[in-house]
Formats: C-alpha cells, structure tokens, sequence
C-alpha cells in the first residue's frame, strides 16, 4: 500500500523565507519594482510598434493579409499627405511658442511674492487640464460656430467686422486647433516653470539688485539661464505632441474639413487606416510620422546642446 509522505513544516518555511530573502535582495529589488513599467512598455508600446511596422508592408483586408513589400510607403508622397504635414507642422510651431513663452512669463509673475492669491491662480490655471479634449473642443465648436449668434462673432460684431465661418477657413481652422490646445496645456506647462523657478537661488536676484540690473535685466541674465532646461524640456514634448496631434482636429472635423483645412498626421493615419479600412496605409503613415517625430526631436535636443550638457 502506498504512504504520502507529509512535507514538513519547517522545509516549508525554510523555501519561503529563501524566496523572500530573494526578493529583498538589494540586486533583485530594483527590477522588481521597474518590471510593471516594462512589460505595460513591451505589451502597449513595443510590441505595438513592431507590428505596425510589420503592418506597413502588408495589405490587410477582413480575412486577408497579404505582404506587398514597399507599395504602401511609395503611395505616402501625395497631395494629401503634403496638406496633412504643412497643417501640423503650422500647427506645431504656433503651439511650441505660445505654450513655451507664455507660461514662462506667466509662472515669473505668479512666482513673485507680490502676487495676491498666488495658489488660486495656479489651480485655476490648472484646470483645463483636468477637462477632456473633446469634451472642450465642444465647449469652442459652439463658441465658434459660422452662426451670428454665436459668441466669437458676437465679439467681432462688436468691432464692425461681419460674422465669419470659423471651421471653414484656413487660417482660423489652425488657430481654432491651436486655441484649443493652449488653453489645455497652458496651465501644465505653468506648473514645469514654477517648480523649476523653486531651484532658483534668491541670493543671485539679491546680488544682481545690489548692482544696480532691472527686473529685465535679471530675468535675461539669471531666470532664463536657470530655466533653460525646463525650456527644453516643455519645448520638446510640445513638439511631440504636436506632431501626434489627432483629438483637436477629430473634434471640429469628425469626418474630414472641407479642403482638408484642418487635416492633421494623426488624423490622416485614423482616416486611411480606420474610415477607409486601409490598415497597412495607414500603418506606414504611422511609421513616416514615428520616423519624423524621433529625427526632428533628435535634430532639436542637438541644437539646444542638450547631448553635451550630458557627456560633460
């Protein structure tokens, strides 16, 4: 007749606090808290992209998928495409000053000690950012309708100027975009600055006083100076959330501007790929704009000498 051997207690514990020690260890530590960030990075954001890549060599119809070599990229260079870039490289520069230049003044002002309700300010500021992109872009469809009674050409009427339709013009198309994600972010950029004016020493301010600088003066030669790589910083995430810009174009024009006036990258990709069921197009508009997002990043943290900065 056959026995089960009963495992001892003590054999148990011994293997539990030997995997425990294993955990605590100084060397396995650290990989530990650090794996949650890299398996959500290699299941949503790597694997992702590589299938993407994959992707932009195929053609993939519902039940069919077929490898067609480089026919998707040669069909990338179109009229189309060109608007799309012209559209949100405008779009881009337009944001990264605003939103850089802007809040760096702004966060100045606030930081200074003669500023009642200081703290209110900041979480006003702050609370667009907490308000959904579509859900703003709502808010401004209806302040900026082609109707007269709408509030924007309520205001233009003011100063005899007739109403104008908004959503279908060139150049308020990019403005309306533009607003729209200023009014977001501003306060979120504010906060960038005001954290780095913390490490700002009062002592240079008090010395520079001493010796007779102006309040321009000083902040030419000792703010921007200190914020120079919070200015980077705000810059290049700008620049790439500009590039990646889909939800204020999505929001004015769900099925396509007249004249593609307000066609962006992004939205391209989700009108090739998703409206017209193109996935491997629309996978290789992907790829173009990650290619054009990481030179033009590259070539902007190297002309800030944000490399050297680090290999000294």
């Amino acid at each position: 007749m056959n026995t089960v051997t009963p495992v001892s207690p003590v054999r148990t514990r011994k293997k539990q606090n030997k995997f425990l020690r294993f955990l605590n260890s100084k060397k396995v530590v650290p990989f530990v808290f650090i794996s949650p960030f890299v398996l959500s990075l290699l299941l949503f954001t790597v694997y992702p992209a590589i299938q993407g890549v994959i992707m932009s060599f195929q053609s993939v119809l519902p039940g069919q998928v077929e490898f067609i070599g480089m026919s998707n990229y040669e069909r990338v260079l179109n009229p189309t495409f060109y608007r799309a870039v012209s559209n949100t490289t405008a779009y881009v520069v337009l944001t990264v000053i605003i939103l850089t230049i802007i809040p760096m003044v702004l966060a100045v002002i606030l930081n200074s000690k003669h500023v009642r309700f200081r703290t209110l300010f900041r979480a006003s500021l702050f609370i667009p950012a907490l308000t959904s992109t579509i859900v703003g872009g709502m808010i401004f469809r209806f302040m900026f309708s082609e109707q007269q009674g709408a509030v924007a050409n309520q205001l233009i009427g003011v100063f005899g100027f007739d109403p104008l339709k908004w959503m279908f013009t060139p150049w308020a198309a990019i403005g309306l975009m533009v607003m729209l994600a200023c009014w977001r972010w501003i306060g979120v950029n504010i906060l960038y600055f005001l954290a780095a004016l913390q490490n700002v020493p009062d002592e240079m301010y008090e010395a520079a006083e001493i010796d007779g600088a102006t309040r321009l003066q000083r902040f030419r030669f000792i703010t921007m100076p200190m914020l120079k790589p919070i200015i980077i910083f705000v810059s290049t995430i700008t620049i790439i959330n500009g590039f990646r810009m889909f939800e204020e174009s999505y929001v004015f024009w769900a099925v396509g501007s007249p004249g593609n006036i307000g066609l962006s990258i992004a939205a391209y990709i989700y009108q090739q790929g998703i409206q017209q069921n193109d996935m491997g197009f629309g996978a290789a508009l992907g790829v173009v704009l990650m290619l054009i997002i990481f030179v033009i990043s590259i070539i902007y943290l190297i002309a800030t000498g944000t490399f050297k900065k680090g290999d000294r």
